[in-house]
């Protein structure tokens, strides 16, 4: 299979072999060398595709070579025979095909774009005389007697080629992807593979390959070269250290490339006399859940290639966090939200911890640290690890040993309990109006019309919009300093409402009545039968098909706990319908109930058990009855 950097070059690069021995090269005296004061442009260039320079047995040219697009072009290092770039001057910024390369009469060789220099060798003034390329596809500047003052063997971009020393130093840089760019380098005495985020993230080391050999113990590891089939590592006195064998072929003159693509991971092939290269299975690393985005961030990647949502995150846009810099927000509005069991992440093995703590104090740093996004803590170290970017998850039938957290902005309820459809509440009608002040302040004309004096406060007569007339109550002390008005007997609606809501969220739960003669007698009054799901674990036997959430999504769990607050028969221990949304969107804890009494009871002796350091203390108390 051609890739698209072999696509990228032109076709008939080959072809221009054949026709250089008889064509005279733009202001070339020779070849296989290029003088002070030579020039070219692509268009100059056309007859021979834009080649310019042949190494001495024509493997490789130095040419003009199309790059994202026309007219667009980078000046690269090109394998003929197989079509391929491994090299390239101004990747990033490609010329027109008007502007010029430059070996100017001082020795500095240089690449213009619009008469600005978007590439240049520096070697004005060092004594250069000649270019040349030789057959290893190295790019040398030449100055006396031959000595090589800068060659592109010290600059790779994305590539490295068999015997080109890659040393201490030195980075290869990845064709950029999403944003996201992926660097190699030696450094700390290991061959280190690292995302790009705000804070690099490595994903990979040779040290922690276990498919690397071993041949002498200790040592730094200042260089690597590729030689026959095996990448071999060396420390500052050219000692063999490790091995990393890429291929079962040992051919001694094949010519291999290692490329890092824009996925993050390097692979390796050889640059035969075919028309494409030949790749080996070896690659680095060997699974693509070990990079970091195989799948897009907060997704969870397994067996390589399935990457699915976050169960905490399923009722968010795109399975995110929905989060763009946390620091935008204030810390009411993130949740930090359990990512789940088996939750693992690339860049643990190769991080060192941010702090030794309990998860209590873990998750305290990441939410007073607003870069903070996610937090894996290892509960068998106490070490704890807080990321300030994140890339895609990693999943596992195994539990990975860590507990994580993500931070997501809040969802409503009713946003992750959704339909395909229409939803349940929105078939509802009579259900209770609320109006703001403002609305109530004009329907009544400013409170000028008093009908009378009621307890807790004063009624006005109003006119809606609509024309629909109404009677306002306009309660005073505490709630008027508030600026608040509710319809008549509002205590009392206030209680209903309540009531009403739970039972309405019981049933989008199940999609059925809450009270059913026609079943079963544990399954006839739903809230008792809901509950009883949830203590067993079976709450898909309960959740209507329709909704898109999964029974391990807490969310169910939370919405069930609630709505048995709100239809207790107790109207003064229900919850306030503040408390309410703020328990749905998990700003307040959520009362834990203990056990359902027995099956076919409506009645619920100590129903809920009380949080610890919660403000929410539910007595023993009995649900109101089916509707």
């Amino acid at each position: 299979m051609v890739s698209s950097r072999s696509m990228a070059v032109a076709g008939n690069l080959w072809l221009c072999v054949i026709l250089l021995s008889s064509i005279s090269l733009e202001g070339a005296q020779n070849r296989d060398k290029i003088y002070l004061g030579f020039q070219a442009t692509q268009m100059g260039s056309i007859d021979t595709s834009g080649v310019f320079l042949l190494s001495n047995s024509s493997i490789f040219g130095f040419s003009f070579v199309q790059a994202s697009g026309p007219p667009l072009y980078s000046l690269a290092v090109v394998h003929f025979r197989s079509n391929t770039v491994v090299w390239s001057a101004n990747r990033d910024i490609p010329v027109t095909n008007s502007d010029t390369f430059d070996f100017d009469e001082n020795g500095n060789a240089f690449l213009q774009k619009a008469g600005s220099t978007v590439w240049s060798t520096n070697t004005g003034g060092r004594g250069v005389s000649t270019i040349a390329l030789q057959d290893s596809g190295n790019l040398v500047l030449l100055g006396k007697d031959s000595a090589v003052v800068w060659q592109s063997f010290d600059h790779p971009i994305d590539t490295l080629l068999s015997n080109q020393d890659f040393t201490q130093g030195m980075r290869l840089t990845s064709p950029g992807s999403k944003n996201l760019t992926y660097t190699l380098e030696i450094k700390s005495g290991d061959m280190i593979l690292s995302a790009g985020y705000v804070t690099p993230q490595p994903y990979w080391s040779m040290g922690k390959d276990s498919r690397h050999l071993k041949n002498q113990n200790g040592g730094q590891v200042v260089s690597a070269t590729m030689v026959a089939n095996s990448w071999r590592f060396y420390d500052e006195s050219r000692t063999l250290l490790w091995q990393f064998p890429f291929s079962g072929d040992g051919e001694p003159n094949a010519t291999w490339i290692a490329i890092l693509g824009k996925d993050g991971i390097i692979s390796f092939s050889t640059l035969g006399s075919g028309g494409t290269p030949d790749y080996s299975p070896v690659k680095i690393p060997s699974d693509a859940c070990s990079t970091p985005e195989p799948c897009d961030p907060y997704l969870v990647c397994s067996n390589g290639n399935i990457c699915r949502c976050l169960p905490a995150l399923t009722s968010h846009p795109n399975c995110g966090s929905g989060l763009g810099s946390p620091c935008n927000h204030s810390k009411a509005s993130i949740d930090l939200i359990k990512a789940g069991e088996g939750i693992g992440y690339f860049a643990l093995a190769f991080v060192s911890p941010s702090l030794n703590a309990d998860l209590n104090g873990c998750k305290t740093s990441c939410q007073n640290n607003c870069s903070c996004l996610a937090l894996f803590y290892q509960n068998s170290s106490g070490d704890c690890y807080l990321f300030d970017s994140i890339g895609a998850l990693q999943g596992s039938d195994q539990n990975s040993g860590f507990v994580s957290y993500v931070k997501a902005k809040p969802t409503m309820l009713f946003k992750r309990l959704r339909r395909k459809k229409k939803t349940f509440l929105e078939s509802l009608s009579g259900m209770p109006v609320r109006f703001s002040y403002k609305e109530l302040q004009e329907a009544t004309n400013n409170f000028s019309r008093k009908l009378g004096q009621g307890g807790f406060g004063s009624v006005y007569q109003g006119v809606l919009p609509d024309g629909t007339r109404l009677a306002v109550k306009k309660l005073e002390g505490m709630v008027r300093e508030r600026k608040s008005s509710e319809l008549r007997y509002a205590a009392l609606e206030a209680s209903i409402i309540i009531t009403c809501y739970g039972k309405v969220l019981f049933e989008i739960i199940g999609g059925r009545r809450n009270y059913n003669p026609e079943e079963t007698s544990e399954k006839s009054y739903f809230p008792l039968y809901a509950l009883k799901m949830m203590e067993e674990g079976k709450l898909r036997e309960i959740l209507d098909p329709g909704l898109e959430i999964g029974e391990r999504d807490e969310a169910v769990s939370i919405a069930i706990k609630v709505a048995l607050a709100c239809i207790q028969e107790d109207m003064n221990l229900r919850p306030s319908m503040l408390k309410v949304i703020q328990m749905l969107e998990g700003v307040c804890p959520v009362p834990q109930p203990l056990t359902s009494s027995q099956q076919g009871s409506r009645f619920f002796p100590s129903f809920f058990k009380p949080e610890d350091n919660s403000d929410t203390i539910l007595a023993a108390v009995q649900l109101s009855g089916p509707r």
